[in-house]
């Protein structure tokens, strides 16, 4: 098994270094700027749909599938890809994926109908779901466990999240003062610089002898993700009782249910039960979708909160939102230290009980801008909480497996990070839809603080799952 680094190497032969070497960094900081553009992706587009839809003449019930096509793909192939990674070459992935990233991005552009900008927008998923196992699991087999992997992981996870605020506020800047186009094309000159120095410093890594693929499993778990996210899409548009909704969530399930009864039979599974079978895996991605969820439906729901209570425009709500980054990156930047001093299982805990207690703090929200110290702070350590969380949910699920399984153990990471963002926004949006009473900013917010109610009652859900069954599980090596 050849690695990403010649330092990685040292790792399989026990001499793994101590403290990032320049070519390391330089290897962090490459996987990074990637991994940060990907989250901007996924946020730079909302402010500007309704220009974009003026622009190229979406009809308003289309206008959703600019971001719905995007999140079918990156959540509905993760899988697949994270294996097929670990297979064929993660970086052979993670380089074709840029190069379609890259492309899609130009095109998506210079798109002057809505039928090119969804081809566009169909690609950009594709290419996520690519790139963000492949360059996961190229960091998580560069960085030995212990101190330097959870380093990585933990500034990994401050940008990503730092990405989704940052696109957010980019995404309103662009549209402003040049073109919606923009969104677009800011991609293009960093996915051009990755591609121009990542062969160079990242090796291949993939196994001496290639298994052949599990294409019964890869159909059905590709297919029953695409079900599974269309129809929390639906749901939040047509309604968690509409046939729109259910029909998918339906057939998902079971095609889930078939995938996992291909895998018990298949001799080269594409995910191995004894892989999910193990706590770290199980219930640390458990907690890492309860995050994503709660704190991405939690943005939706404070961005209501500021427009349609507070009367912001959606500039200043973005950049209201500047303070929640900070506090991302306070909290990515300190879980490394955090876990090396009470272990992943209890970071976990703290950062899930910090993030509960700041957003039951919320429900104190008044109807007025006297009010917004109350959200800054919240949010801030909300903020930081979450971080902790996440980066402890990656550290978990990462932890105690080879190197040839890390593209699968990234796979189902991303996995578990996409459907949560894609599941957050529906669930929360229909809680606060049938608590509204009435019309008005006084309705939206008693059906805003009732989704908030729910919120930070599924994260303190989270953290007990965490508690009660991660006891025992393999701890990150030290």
């Amino acid at each position: 098994m050849s690695v990403t680094d010649a330092e990685a190497a040292g790792t399989a032969a026990g001499t793994a270094p101590a403290a990032l070497t320049p070519r390391l960094r330089l290897v962090l900081v490459l996987l990074l700027a990637a991994q940060f553009m990907l989250a901007v992706d996924f946020s730079i587009l909302n402010v500007a749909l309704p220009v974009i839809g003026e622009g190229l003449g979406f009809s308003l019930g289309h206008l959703q599938w600019i971001a719905t096509s995007f999140a079918l793909c990156a959540a509905g192939f993760t899988l697949l890809f994270g294996r097929v990674a670990d297979l064929f070459g993660r970086r052979r992935l993670f380089l074709g994926g840029l190069v379609v990233l890259g492309v899609a991005s130009l095109v998506g552009g210079l798109a002057q109908n809505p039928e090119v900008l969804i081809a566009a927008r169909v690609l950009q998923g594709l290419a996520t779901a690519a790139v963000t196992p492949a360059g996961l699991s190229l960091l998580t087999t560069s960085f030995p466990e212990g101190p330097l992997r959870e380093k990585a992981l933990g500034l990994n996870g401050a940008l990503m999240s730092a990405g989704f605020t940052t696109g957010a506020v980019l995404g309103g800047l662009l549209t402003d003062l040049l073109s919606w186009r923009w969104a677009f094309f800011v991609n293009v000159p960093v996915a051009l610089a990755v591609l121009i120095v990542a062969p160079t410093v990242i090796k291949e890594s993939r196994p001496a002898e290639r298994p052949r693929l599990d294409v019964p499993g890869a159909v059905s778990v590709t297919l029953g993700l695409l079900a599974l996210v269309l129809g929390f899409t639906r749901a939040g548009e047509k309604g968690w009782g509409s046939a729109d909704a259910l029909v998918p969530l339906a057939a998902g399930v079971v095609l889930l249910l078939v995938f996992l009864a291909v895998e018990r039979k298949v001799s080269a599974p594409l995910v191995p039960i004894g892989v999910l079978g193990k706590r770290s895996v199980a219930w640390g991605n458990v907690a890492g979708l309860i995050a994503f969820l709660t704190e991405t439906s939690l943005v939706f729901l404070l961005t209501l909160y500021l427009q349609e209570v507070l009367g912001f425009s959606p500039l200043a709500a973005g950049l209201s939102f500047g303070v929640l980054g900070i506090g991302t990156v306070v909290g990515g930047s300190t879980a490394p230290k955090v876990i090396g001093r009470i272990g992943s299982r209890r970071t976990l805990i703290v950062g899930g009980l910090l993030q509960t207690l700041s957003t039951a703090a919320l429900l104190g929200l008044g109807d007025d801008r006297s009010w917004m110290w109350l959200l800054l702070v919240a949010t801030f350590a909300g903020g930081v909480g979450n971080m902790l969380v996440i980066v402890g949910f990656m550290v978990t699920a990462t932890s105690g497996l080879a190197d040839h399984e890390q593209g699968l153990a990234t796979g189902l990471a991303t996995m578990t990070q996409q459907i949560g963002i894609t599941m957050g926004t529906p669930i929360m949006s229909a809680v606060a839809t049938a608590a509204m009473t009435g019309t008005g900013a006084a309705a939206v917010l008693g059906g805003l603080k009732a989704a908030i109610a729910v919120n930070a009652a599924v994260v303190l859900l989270g953290t007990l799952t965490s508690a009660l069954f991660l006891r025992g599980a393999r701890p990150s090596t030290r």
